[in-house]
């Protein structure tokens, strides 16, 4: 069954508010990148595992606004609320430009601002 851009973008989401890091990155090439936007860039699966697992300790909680596919890109923009090293929940805009390759998430350009925190949670 070959899946869509968006909806193979849609499952790995569904898999990370799972909590399923290893899921997520069943949908990511071996050579992944991943550009945060004036803040780091990571190179490889190996790099984002290690990244998921530092910042992902519990699940974060998001809400896509727009997806929007055209050829071997999606982005998706929206929301996403995910609690800090000190476990306050902090809230973001995102813009997430994913590139796919075979069918699989091989880049992303993530321009993340946050909007905000809240005390509670």
């Amino acid at each position: 069954m070959n899946l869509s851009n968006k909806e193979i973008l849609e499952k790995a989401n569904a898999a990370i508010t799972e909590g399923d890091n290893e899921g997520f990155l069943s949908f990511c090439t071996d050579d992944t990148e991943w550009t945060f936007v004036g803040d780091m860039t990571l190179q490889g699966k190996e790099a984002v595992r290690q990244y998921m697992a530092k910042t992902y300790v519990e699940p974060p909680r998001f809400m896509v606004e727009n997806l929007i596919a055209e050829g071997e890109f999606v982005t998706a923009i929206g929301k996403i609320s995910m609690k800090n090293e000190h476990g306050k929940m902090i809230d973001y805009a995102y813009c997430d430009v994913w590139r796919f390759r075979d069918g699989k998430m091989t880049g992303l350009k993530a321009f993340v601002i946050e909007t905000g925190s809240r005390s509670k949670q």
